[in-house]
């Protein structure tokens, strides 16, 4: 409720989400960013260090897609030899959702990390 406020964003990997949402909502939540690297749930429970994780993480995704009550966007971090197979399976996941869908290298550089994004589209 601050005056000139437009914009209350969080970012995530999305765990929690589903359960969180209607009182982040009511707070004044208004866009999301869902990190989601991987569509593998092996390789999504390395990332997050959880059991049984993924799918709670891509059924966020479509319930927040199929809401269109916020902006949501996805961030997939895209690692050479761990998740670059999956970029056209995620470009399928999404497709036909109403989010955006950025595709970030991982680049380490001198010890510290930059990020290359790729933004598809603008829903």
């Amino acid at each position: 409720k601050l005056e000139g406020l437009k914009t209350i964003a969080v970012t995530t990997n999305g765990i929690n989400l589903t359960r969180l949402l209607p009182r982040l909502k009511e707070a004044g939540l208004n866009a999301i960013n869902i990190s989601l690297d991987t569509l593998v749930p092996a390789k999504f429970e390395f990332i997050v260090r959880r059991k049984g994780t993924n799918l709670s993480s891509k059924a966020t995704v479509l319930i927040i897609a199929g809401m269109c009550l916020l902006y949501l966007q996805v961030n997939c971090v895209v690692m050479r030899g761990f998740n670059e197979d999956e970029v056209l399976d995620f470009v399928d996941f999404t497709k036909d959702l109403p989010l955006d869908v950025r595709f970030i290298e991982y680049m380490p550089f001198d010890g510290k990390y930059f990020c290359f994004e790729i933004l598809l589209g603008q829903k």
